[in-house]
Formats: C-alpha cells, structure tokens, sequence
C-alpha cells in the first residue's frame, strides 16, 4: 500500500482511508467485514463526521472496532464536526444542516460526542466540517487548545475550506492545519481546470477554488479527495455510467493494461498528481473497496494521467 505523510507530521498514513459515511446501512456484523477487510489489504486510516448516518455510522463504527480486535492504536481515526443537523430533514444518509457553528462549546459537545459513539479516547485529526460564515477564530483556537491540552484530539485540519479561510483560521490556532477534505476526482476536477486555463476567458479558467492546490501544496496541507468516483457532487459514479462513454473506455483501456479495474485507475489517477493527496473510499462493498484499495499500487504515467483527463471531457488551451 502506498503511503502518504499527512501535513507536515510525521504521520504515515494509507493513500487510501476508509470513509463510513455510509456504515450506517450495516449491522454489526457486516461493518466488522468490511472493517477488517480494508485493514487486512493495507488500510490504515478512518475518516468520519458527527453527522454521518445521524450519528449512527459512528456508533456502527464503534461496535465493528471492539469486535474485531483491531488495536485502536493500529489506526489514523478522523472526524469532523461543525454542521448542525436539521432534524424535520435528516434520517439515515440524507442529511441537511441548519446552520454552522464554531463555537467553542459546540466543538467541545461534538468531539465529546464523536468519542463516545466511536467509543475511543481521542481522536488523530479533527476538521471543521465546511466553512462557518459568522465563525470567530478566537473561538476555534480556545476548542482546539482545550481539545489537545485534555489529550481528544492529536491533530486538526480543515473540509472544504479556500485558502483565505484557511488562513483566517490559522491565524489564531496554535495548531498547525494540517490537511484539507475537497471533493477531488476525474469527473470533479476544478482545481486542476483551472490551473490550466490560466489566463484565459473559457469555462475552465473559472477561479472555485482560489488557487487551493497551489495553496495546499505551498503550506504542506494534504488535500484528502472525497467522493472521488461521482460526478457533480451526488449525482452519481461516472464509473459504468452510459453518460460517459469516451472516459469509460479510457478507463477501461488503462484497466486491462495493467491488470486492475476502472476503479483502481481512478483512484490512482488521483493519486498521481504530484499533490501527496489521500482518496477517501465511501463504498461499504467489500469488492468495491478492494478494486478501488488496489488503485493504491497502479502507476500511471503522465500521458495516461493527461489522456484520462481528456476523456472526461476536459480540453487543453
């Protein structure tokens, strides 16, 4: 398995993280397999939110772990925190937040919470889960120091924030940030689009993100890429989709060449890029995870990378 160092610590962790956004589909039972599947194929690294199954996938999670004897220790574990549901809109996956909140006390209640669901003492890395507009730094820094001072939470970064944000941020942490959760994959590649359209008036040189992968890879921020396999940001995987017939066959082509599936030369696609990224995996499908884990160990040169690119519809100037 391929490895990346997260930020600038000397964490070593997966290229690729299980995400349980969606463990709250299994039972016990089922969440240990899969579990213990992507640890057994070189997996080391958990990512989650409070949110997540309404709170139900940390739960799952929790069970899984003291069922399979895997050592707490063994494991990177992340989760993020920040989004107040809407309870009249939330069940299960479907979630809805009614607003942000940086407070102090409710970053506090929602690393405390997260603990007791995943039933752990502390957690690796903790993000704000995306950006707060009436967030006050001063709050964020007085969390983040008790959080740490009382041994919760090792480290912390950010999800879905743009440089300026992350700068407002780290202006009052003592903390360093240490890495970034964006949307990030073949068919989601506006940071990428826009860096090639430099000084051009097109569609792709239309600034979303404010230069954040320059930014990121300047400030030794891991961008962790989520929902990597999907198309706008849930429509739907790109991958087998009638929709998308010429990266398809791309994908294909590049699958039989080297042994692997069109998932795995999708995860390494993005792992390619010479950002040090990680690729979270949101699947609960035990195949699914291990053809997309195996994209880890595929290594694309930087044609294949440019031909995919092309065949998802994107254009050079």
């Amino acid at each position: 398995m391929k490895s990346v160092q997260l930020g600038d610590t000397a964490l070593s962790a997966s290229a690729v993280a299980l995400g349980i956004m969606r463990m709250v589909r299994l039972n016990t039972a089922d969440a240990t397999t899969v579990l213990e599947n992507v640890v057994g194929n070189g997996v080391n690294f958990i990512d989650s939110a409070d949110i997540y199954g309404v709170g139900r996938s940390e739960e799952t999670f929790g069970e899984a772990l003291k069922r399979s004897g895997i050592n707490r220790n063994d494991l990177i574990i992340q989760s993020k925190g920040g989004i107040i549901l809407d309870p009249n809109k939330s069940e299960g996956e479907t979630v809805f937040g009614q607003r942000y909140d940086f407070s102090k006390d409710h970053l506090i209640e929602a690393v405390d919470g997260i603990l007791k669901r995943m039933q752990i003492d502390y957690l690796d890395f903790f993000l704000l889960h995306r950006p707060d507009a009436l967030m006050e730094p001063d709050q964020i820094a007085a969390a983040f120091d008790e959080l740490q001072a009382a041994g919760k939470v090792r480290h912390f970064g950010v999800s879905n924030f743009n440089p300026m944000q992350v700068e407002l941020v780290q202006s009052a942490v003592s903390q360093r940030l240490m890495v970034n959760q964006l949307q990030f994959g073949v068919m989601h590649s506006g940071p990428v689009d826009f860096g090639l359209h430099t000084n051009m008036s097109d569609a792709g040189s239309v600034n979303h993100d404010g230069e954040i992968l320059e930014y990121s890879r300047l400030h030794k921020m891991t961008i962790q890429a989520w929902s990597p396999y999907q198309y706008g940001m849930f429509e739907g995987p790109f991958i087998d989709n009638p929709k998308f017939p010429e990266l398809n066959a791309k994908l294909q082509e590049l699958a039989d060449a080297k042994g692997v599936t069109k998932n795995a030369i999708a995860t390494a696609w993005i792992l390619r890029h010479p950002a040090n990224m990680q690729v979270i995996l949101g699947s609960m499908n035990v195949q699914h995870l291990q053809e997309s884990i195996a994209g880890a160990d595929v290594a694309l040169t930087k044609q294949e990378w440019y031909d995919v690119y092309l065949a998802a519809g994107n254009t050079l100037p």
